[in-house]
């Protein structure tokens, strides 16, 4: 293969890898986030 297509696949693997391990950040940190926020306001 040539060497170009083995940069440009390993740049599409990092950025599906990337963009699952933001996806999963956001989704895990992003309620506890809210939870905060929302028992902070009444007080």
């Amino acid at each position: 293969m040539n060497t170009w297509v083995i940069i440009g696949l390993v740049v599409i693997v990092l950025h599906l890898f990337i963009g699952f391990g933001w996806l999963l950040y956001k989704l895990t940190a992003s309620p506890k986030k809210q939870e905060k926020s929302e028992t902070d306001e009444p007080k």
